[in-house]
């Protein structure tokens, strides 16, 4: 029994039990099934066959209006109180649910299909001492698996064995972290002893114990017992689900965690259900109109039994009452009565609608042209129907940055040598040539071996470099000799480099092009080919980079015997080292690196010296004794560095651009515009992310300052946050404003909103991930809060998926603003999922965030059309639905109420059965859907020019509990005219043939056509763009009223159904008078002026922009002035990109180790064939990077 309510996912009361520990025995599947561990599947559904109908009715009937139908259509059922048929709410019921069905039935099947696909993938697993192909779902825990080169990792892994040398793999973390770069795991010596031997692997059967399930990417602990030894596990040791095996052959791994439990999905977070604040605010307002409901339902109770008292008896004699019927039972039947007929103040069409109106306007962004990425066949998506209106009202957007605002593609820009600047074009005049696609390249055709992706325009820097300036030669010498670079050579010539960073891949493909073709390493030499010329160097020394220095140096032997240092890194660093000779090159190499920073590019300093033999033999001497010491190991080689790196010559300088996606400053510059905050969470380094933040206009020189917060305590955090605040507003208060309110259903939920706090001056932030840990923690969080929402960009580095998603929860609680995720991987998703809106990027790291997200596209450009105009439009449309529905429903009502007094409290409807139940479904659908699919207040185009058109969404300016109550008002201004004018023309009133009129009928009748004609000229006045299908919807619908009202009231129609249209002649009689025709058109008038006269005296004394946009678009014409061509100005900076080595320190001794090198081409295959290759395939080359022993980020 348990395992079938398992298989129909109903299994309930089951508690979990909290797994401690975690043990696993190789090769023995079913010791490991004891232990129940998950399997390799995934489950992102949410219903199956059997749970789909109980689960989707359970689900719709805990909307409130919904709950509230259903109890209508059984206080319908019972004949004693109903006075309108059950099909006046069956109908509409049943329309709803199916409809809400077959969309969370269609989502889901995406989902299940999404999940197959995933389960479905295959790997190879040893089971009975063979290889078989299996799916990843049917791969269990302790099954060791082999995976190929460009595969994905199938479960998180111990890695046993590696075709690499010293049990090596490669593998891209881009789906975890984001970063495209190559990092290196190493398994343990004595399981890389077990190699691809099917027989040994079999046999192995060692036991690991490790850590329970948990989503810490940067940590893990266990240990494995083999042959009665124990050998310490940590995360080098592993491999994560989600990330693939690069640039290695084959390797085989132990599953440790699989499906569920990986890592990977531990970080997905958890899927919610996402609500609209107008959602909510609806469920409030409903709520509230069931109170106002049941007071208007007692009134008229209240009244009944009053009038049955007094006036009851006088009609017993013709209208008997039922046996033991006395006033007070009367007045509880009257009660329930009213309930059925008032329901029309919510009626369940509102709901039909905004599911028609959302689904419609999702529809506009998947068939939006402009959103269409043709390079990659990529349209946007809006992959959910429930959120349009909210794109409309985003406060804050929390971005990542490497594949979202970056390419991730370094290319080298420009450098300066010996104090002149190349990269620039100039016309005659000596103005900058902006430089495009079509602008003419270098021809490197002289070059057998340059990379024929590489582009560079100047033409003067081939020509010095050709002609044999020394200079230019050293420069491009040392660019190929001092980098971590590791050469891979497919067929001859054919170069690619697996580079440490993709700033290091720029700059030795750079030397590559000028003739220093970079071409081998042993860890005691490097091999360059200059000028056609093959060139070997024995590497003497590495002197490593690490974040104090920020630099790095190679000390290598030229063959005629010459010592040199090579040195490159961060300007002020290198600067401070020269030796006096170079103050002329110094001073103009300067102001070179002051006009590339204010390019945003990212700069490096180039500097060398030759050394003395005998000098260079005792520091060798001295090196080697300070690296082998035990005591202050790293004072003392910092301190050897630092003597030898005096002294230096400057060559130059090199300008590295990190490749924005197009458009992005202009869409941060449009979101700003619109009162939009951005913040970039981003899993790289500070350096990088903030020469992201100048790329983009986000950090700027002219900003007051930029706090860069990198605390190492809990207090030094503290104190940085605060020093921070009270800099930008000394006189503020010591402790945030909070303000506390209630909000949901019944007020129940208590709220802390922290009040914004004006500052003087313009400011950043820039936080480190371990800074960022404790200031999260519950009692820092506020300060966090409160510094951040002063400053107008924040910048978090190095943070975690699960640090991502703290950071917009934390807005979330304290702001109460509408958020939204931008990102493209998987170490996006939870941060996604956390946001009102997600929204995924689907570029270069995997689908991951495209599957979790909201809406999805492939340029992050794009994400300001889907605010400010798909968004802003979807709000204000919505709005206007709702205001517009309100309106005509509470009016519709409300002539209920007041004709109550006149039919002795009855429960007689005011209107024909008929008109009520085709009001909503027929008479008034399609207009306001009309207004609501088409209605638009400016063009795209003017939304652009004016981003703060955006700002009433933020404000919630057009729907709101404020807005609501005037809408009320409005309506029982209008009922009281639609009631009382007719019912005053009708009174005592004659035919032209002089025939009384005055019957319930024709009142009836005049009522209702009063109202409907009022309601239409209403959405006319609320409507700004009028198109044919407006134009039809509405006059059609009122010809539909018309044609139907005279068929109904026919003769035909009361002789084939005398008791369901009693109205038998009334339309003809009545619609023939001129006072009827006079009476429809004061209520029309008396209806419409107040709302003219109001909108005018508020457009003429209180313009909002939007009046103001319209009116001068009125102007113009609706014609917008093309825009202006933008010349970018030069900008000096004096602010520099600094070089953002992004490998970890230590990793010159790895190099040098030997351990990177491969082995002879014999013992593996080619990875890529030649028409694999980058080069091959016409693509940008992109640089991988290799990371050992880096720093991990903390996770609170």
């Amino acid at each position: 029994m348990g395992s079938l309510l398992s298989r129909l996912g109903l299994e309930c009361g089951a508690k979990e039990v909290k797994e401690e520990e975690r043990n696993i025995r190789a090769n023995d599947r079913e010791y490991n099934l004891s232990y129940k561990y998950a399997n390799n599947a995934i489950k992102t559904s949410k219903y199956n066959i059997f749970t789909f109908l109980p689960l989707n009715l359970f689900e719709q009937f805990q909307r409130l209006a919904n709950a509230y139908f259903l109890f209508l259509l059984c206080l319908q059922l019972i004949p004693d109180i109903s006075s309108l048929s059950w099909f006046t709410t069956v109908v509409p019921l049943v329309l709803v649910l199916a409809m809400t069905m077959a969309k969370d039935g269609s989502d889901d099947i995406n989902r299940h299909r999404c999940d197959r696909q995933v389960n479905n993938r295959k790997v190879e697993v040893l089971i009975d001492g063979e290889l078989r192909s299996e799916k990843w779902m049917n791969v269990q825990v302790g099954d060791i698996i082999k995976l190929q080169n460009n595969q994905f990792v199938t479960a998180d892994l111990l890695l046993l064995s590696s075709s690499e040398p010293l049990n090596l793999v490669y593998i891209e973390t881009a789906e975890l972290d984001g970063e495209t770069n190559l990092k290196v795991k190493q398994g343990l010596t004595v399981t890389g002893e077990l190699e691809d031997s099917i027989e040994k692997l079999a046999s192995f059967d060692g036991q690991v114990r490790c850590e329970p399930p948990n989503n810490r990417l940067d940590k893990f602990t266990g240990c494995l017992s083999l042959d009665g030894a124990m050998y310490s596990l940590d995360n080098e040791k592993i491999l994560l689900r989600g990330c693939t095996l690069r640039n290695t052959q084959w390797c085989f791994g132990l599953v440790l965690f699989g499906g569920p439990d990986t890592k990977l999905m531990q970080n997905c977070g958890k899927t919610t259900f996402k609500r609209t604040s107008i959602d909510r605010l609806m469920n409030v307002l409903v709520l509230s109109i069931f109170g106002f409901l049941a007071i208007m339902c007692l009134i008229l109770a209240i009244g009944n039994g009053i009038w049955e008292y007094q006036e009851g008896a006088t009609f017993a004699a013709f209208l008997p009452k039922p046996e033991g019927v006395n006033p007070p039972f009367s007045a509880f039947l009257t009660f329930w009565s009213y309930v059925i007929i008032l329901n029309t103040v919510v009626p369940i069409s509102l709901y039909v609608s905004v599911e028609i109106i959302r689904l419609g306007n999702s529809f506009y962004i998947d068939w939006d042209r402009k959103m269409y990425y043709p390079k990659n066949d990529t349209p946007a998506q809006a992959r959910t129907t429930t959120l349009n209106e909210e794109l409309g009202q985003i406060k804050y957007i929390f971005s990542d940055k490497t594949g979202t605002l970056t390419q991730n593609i370094m290319t080298f820009n420009k450098c300066s040598i010996n104090g002149k600047s190349y990269g620039e074009l100039l016309d005659f005049a000596g103005q900058r040539l902006e430089i495009n696609e079509k602008t003419e390249r270098v021809d490197f055709s002289w070059n057998k071996l340059a990379d024929p992706k590489f582009w560079f325009h100047d033409h003067s820097l081939v020509e010095v470099v050709r002609g044999g300036n020394p200079k230019a030669h050293d420069f491009f010498r040392l660019l190929a000799l001092c980098h971590t670079v590791m050469p891979e050579e497919k067929k001859e010539g054919e170069l690619y480099y697996q580079a440490q960073s993709p700033d290091e891949g720029a700059l030795v493909t750079a030397a590559r092009n000028f003739g220093f073709v970079f071409r081998s390493r042993t860890p005691e030499s490097i091999t360059v080919v200059e000028m056609g010329k093959l060139v070997t160097y024995e590497l003497l020394a590495v002197l490593d980079f690490n974040n104090v220095r920020k630099r790095m140096s190679v000390i290598v032997r030229s063959p005629d015997g010459r010592l040199t240092l090579y040195c490159k890194g961060a300007d002020t660093i290198i600067f401070e080292r020269l030796h006096p000779s170079s103050k002329n090159v110094m001073e103009a190499t300067t102001q070179h690196l002051n006009e590339y920073a204010g390019d945003g590019l990212r700069t490096l300093a180039l500097a060398y010296k030759d050394i003395d033999l005998n000098y260079m033999e005792d520091w060798k001497k001295r090196h080697h004794e300070a690296s082998t010491g035990m005591e202050q190991r790293e004072e003392k080689l910092d301190a050897l560095y630092e003597e030898i790196e005096k002294g230096l010559l400057l060559l130059g300088a090199t300008a590295v651009e990190d490749k924005l996606q197009d458009g992005v400053p202009q869409t941060i510059e449009q979101l700003a515009k619109a009162d939009i905050k951005i913040w970039v969470l981003t899993g790289d380094k500070q350096e990088t992310a903030e020469n992201i933040g100048y790329s983009c206009n986000m950090l700027r020189e002219e900003m007051t300052e930029v706090f860069i917060v990198a605390g190492n305590t809990a207090e030094e955090v503290r104190v940085e946050l605060q020093n921070a605040r009270r800099k930008m507003r000394p006189d503020g208060p010591e402790e945030p404003t909070v303000r506390m309110s209630r909000n949901g259903l019944f007020c129940l939920l208590k709220k802390e909103t922290m009040e914004d706090e004006p500052v003087n001056g313009e400011y950043a932030m820039v936080i480190n991930g371990h800074s960022l840990a404790y200031a999260l923690e519950k009692d820092m969080q506020k300060e966090l809060l409160r510094t951040a929402c002063m400053c107008q960009t924040v910048i978090c580095c190095r943070v975690t998926p699960l640090q991502k998603a703290q950071v917009v929860e934390l807005v979330k609680k304290y702001k109460q603003a509408i958020t939204l995720a931008i990102g493209d991987g998987a170490n996006d998703v939870s941060m996604i999922k956390a946001a009102h809106i997600g929204v995924g990027i689907s570029g270069q790291e995997g689908m991951q965030a495209v599957l979790s997200s909201d809406y999805s596209f492939a340029q992050f450009r794009y994400l300001q059309r889907l605010l400010l105009v798909h968004g802003r439009w979807s709000y204000l449309r919505m709005c206007k639905f709702l205001r517009y529905f309100f309106y005509k429903n509470f009016t519709f009502t409300l002539v209920h109420f007041w004709y109550g007094f006149f039919c002795g409290f009855s429960a007689q409807t005011v209107y024909d059965e008929w008109f009520i139940t085709l009001y909503n479904l027929v008479y008034t659908a399609l207009p306001v859907l009309g207004l609501s699919l088409f209605d638009q207040d400016v063009n795209d185009r003017w939304s652009f020019q004016y981003p703060q058109l955006y700002a009433p969404g933020q404000l919630n300016q057009y729907f709101s509990k404020k807005a609501f109550i005037y809408t009320v008002l409005h309506s029982g201004y209008s009922s009281l005219v639609l009631f009382f004018i007719p019912w005053a023309a009708m009174y005592d009133t004659v035919r032209d043939d002089g025939k009384d009129i005055v019957d319930y009928q024709s009142f009836a009748l005049l009522a209702q056509t009063c109202l409907l004609i009022a309601v239409n000229i209403q959405l006319g006045l609320d409507t700004y763009y009028w198109t044919a299908v407006n134009q039809f919807f509405l006059w059609g619908s009122l010809s539909v009223y018309f044609a139907v009202t005279f068929t109904m009231y026919s003769n035909g129609m009361f002789l084939i159904f005398t008791s369901s249209f009693p109205f038998i002649g009334a339309a003809r009689n009545s619609l023939n008078q001129p006072n009827m025709w006079l009476t429809i058109l004061i209520t029309s008038i008396l209806c419409v002026v107040p709302v003219v006269a109001y909108r005018f005296l508020r457009i003429l004394l209180w313009p909002t922009i939007n009046d103001k946009v319209r009116h001068k678009m009125r102007q113009e014409k609706a014609v917008l002035p093309a825009a202006p061509r933008r010349i970018q100005p030069r900008r000096i900076s004096t602010r520099r990109s600094g070089y953002a080595f992004s490998h970890a320190q230590g990793y010159g001794d790895l190099v040098t180790s030997g351990r990177f090198l491969r082995r002879t081409p014999r013992s593996r295959g080619i990875v890529f064939s030649h028409t694999d290759s980058p080069l091959a395939q016409a693509k940008p080359q992109l640089y991988r990077t290799i990371v050992e022993g880096e720093e991990p980020p903390q996770i609170p």
